[in-house]
């Protein structure tokens, strides 16, 4: 998993350094991550199944074995933890 906050201080971290693995050019310069980047593993799987259902709540819960009200707990935790990274950028 990338890392995304700093192991002592928790402060976002930025990218600084990229490299191609094709050809070896190197991009320097201070780049901010994505905002999924920054959710956890579990939101981010969460994400991508959710896209894969065609974000159907419902086939979310059979997926999950979860209830629909649980399922849409998750999500609207995802949301909101979403709508804040974006306040922050």
């Amino acid at each position: 998993m990338l890392p995304c906050h700093c192991p002592s201080c928790q402060t976002s971290l930025i990218v600084k350094e990229m490299l191609c693995e094709g050809c070896s050019t190197e991009v320097h310069g201070r780049f901010k991550l994505p905002i999924l980047a920054e959710l956890s593993v579990e939101e981010q799987n969460f994400v991508l199944s959710f896209v894969k259902n065609s974000g159907s709540l419902k086939e979310m819960a059979k997926q999950l074995s979860l209830s629909y009200p649980s399922v849409r707990n998750l999500l609207d935790e995802i949301i909101e933890k979403i709508k804040k990274l974006e306040h922050h950028e």
